[in-house]
């Protein structure tokens, strides 16, 4: 169910009218939906409806209201100054809830919402918001400007939880991005991701420089959940830092990398080099593989860091090396683990490689399910639904996708898990 929010505040009687729609598709549902108001010192209002007004006691800061109707308004009374309301609250119903948030209303809540999701999810609409600018032609700057002011005041914020804070200032991936996008076009999506990225990886260089120093270990490897968040943030400094292009920033995530003393910081320092295209990344490669050749977790990882490289627009195609690595001694296409991490990375989760507009990705795709499917119909499947959105798509990757899948289901011998797969992904639409 779909749910469409608009609020209204009148300063005279200091009311609050905060309008709800449901489209569920049939009758009118019922549904509980716990709200809160925030005001502009960031503190959480009470919230009195004025059918309360016969009430006594003191007001919660957060209530469900009893969704029954097609369109219901809730008057909030005693709201003295225009506050922005935190909707969806503890997960209180299954709903997507659409609300016009400004770019600033969004930093807000990014700051002081007390509901932790809500928070954290202002922070990534926020990302989305400002990367849908970029796309549209604005100026990186000037779209910018609202994030990179939020993301500053959360690397101020030491109250938070570290792991809290690594969730609130990562960028989300591609593949959220391109759900928010009418047509995909891969290489622009990346562009402007990766743009983004640099622009704050510049903008705060200091603080994210000084974060990685801050949350440098004391002491041996600790498998806990206080170290682990520390850790999660540090690396997330680290990759912020090293995609500014500082020269200092590479040298300390190679530092790191050659001085950690567990796979997961060695990782984190290596994905920070892949990301801003080190030219210590490939030796470091090499290293991880050769340190960590018979930990088959750790090879997992290696494979799927380099299936989601992202590389620049000039540099040969990712899929020569993939290829390579389908004949690499610790892989195996009849390892579960070893494919979801090299083929699934590739085809799921590196959205402009695979999506190149000659359609070599595609191509794979088919030679995978070919080669998979006899073995393991289940793993085949997993693989499969990296096509099941191509009609999001700019057109001429449509018509390549469309020829790739009608190729794929015209074969006998397809597996039902497979057949199923790409059956409703062509009817779809």
């Amino acid at each position: 169910p779909r749910l469409t929010a608009s609020g209204r505040h009148d300063p005279l009687t200091q009311t609050y009218t905060l309008t709800i729609s449901q489209q569920s598709g049939g009758e009118a549902l019922h549904i509980p939906l716990r709200v809160g108001l925030i005001g502009p010192q960031g503190a959480d209002l009470p919230l009195r409806l004025s059918a309360d007004a016969s009430t006594g006691g003191a007001a919660p800061p957060s209530r469900v209201l009893e969704i029954t109707q097609t369109h219901q308004a809730f008057v909030f009374t005693g709201i003295d100054q225009a506050p922005i309301p935190s909707l969806g609250r503890d997960f209180s119903a299954p709903v997507i809830i659409e609300y016009p948030y400004r770019l600033d209303e969004l930093a807000f809540l990014a700051s002081h919402d007390s509901d932790p999701f809500n928070r954290w999810e202002a922070s990534q609409r926020l990302v989305i918001e400002t990367l849908m600018g970029i796309l549209n032609g604005g100026a990186i700057e000037a779209c910018a400007a609202t994030l990179s002011a939020a993301i500053g005041q959360t690397l101020r914020d030491t109250r938070l939880d570290p792991a809290f804070r690594e969730l609130m200032l990562a960028m989300p991936g591609e593949g959220v991005l391109a759900e928010q996008v009418v047509v995909v076009d891969p290489p622009a999506l990346r562009a402007a991701r990766e743009a983004l990225a640099r622009h704050l990886g510049r903008q705060h260089a200091p603080a994210w420089a000084a974060l990685h120093a801050q949350l440098a270990p004391t002491g041996p490897y600790q498998a806990n959940a206080l170290q682990s968040g520390r850790r999660g943030l540090r690396h997330l400094a680290c990759w912020d830092w090293a995609m500014s292009g500082e020269p200092q920033a590479i040298t300390e995530a190679a530092r790191q990398f050659e001085q950690a003393d567990n796979m997961t910081a060695r990782q984190g320092a290596l994905l920070a080099m892949l990301a801003a295209q080190a030219p210590q990344a490939e030796l470091a490669l090499d290293r991880f593989a050769s340190d960590l050749h018979d930990e088959p977790l750790a090879m997992d990882k290696w494979f799927l860091m380099q299936a989601t490289r992202h590389l620049p627009p000039q540099a040969e195609p990712l899929l020569g090396r993939i290829r390579q690595l389908l004949g690499h001694p610790a892989f195996s296409l009849k390892n579960p683990n070893k494919v979801r991490a090299l083929v699934g990375g590739f085809c799921l989760g590196n959205l402009a490689e695979f999506h190149r507009a000659d359609g070599s990705g595609y191509q794979f795709w088919a030679e995978m399910i070919s080669e998979l499917d006899p073995i393991n119909p289940q793993i085949a499947s997993r693989i499969a639904r990296a096509m099941d959105r191509w009609r999001k798509f700019t057109p001429d990757l449509q018509r390549q996708a469309r020829s790739v899948l009608e190729q794929v289901s015209g074969r006998p011998s397809l597996s039902r898990d497979v057949r199923e797969i790409i059956g409703k992904a062509l009817a779809d639409g």
